[in-house]
């Protein structure tokens, strides 16, 4: 098992939303379940979000609880090839026409629009 210097060093992933009941920001680290904080600002929320992710990680350690390790991005090339009917990639390939960008932004675009949908 790691430190928790050693932890602390390793890239989480943040998310960040506005707070909609007091103001401010809420903080999460989505691999840390249960790591979350708070801040009236961005860059109080920042100092509090390590101050959380330390006080997290030592508790984990001190209860034997199984870290995880962030994911790295740099595992994802950004590519993947993708086969489709004709008529498919016609009909794509005349919206991106129509919007004025290349094709691959157009597919980029509808992926991303629904990829994070809950």
């Amino acid at each position: 098992m790691r430190t928790v210097e050693e932890y602390m060093s390793l890239p989480y992933k943040m998310e960040i939303q506005p707070d909609p009941y007091s103001g401010g920001y809420v903080l999460c680290f989505p691999e840390l379940p249960g790591c979350i904080t708070q801040g009236d600002t961005i860059e109080e929320l920042m100092f509090m979000a390590e101050d959380a992710k330390l006080c997290w990680l030592t508790a984990a350690i001190e209860d034997g609880v199984e870290i995880r390790e962030p994911e790295i991005l740099e595992e994802y090339s950004g590519k993947f090839k993708i086969r489709m009917p004709k008529d498919l990639h016609k009909h794509l390939a005349n919206k991106a026409k129509s919007e004025g960008v290349s094709m691959n932004q157009y597919c980029v675009h509808l992926l991303s629009k629904n990829a994070y949908k809950k």
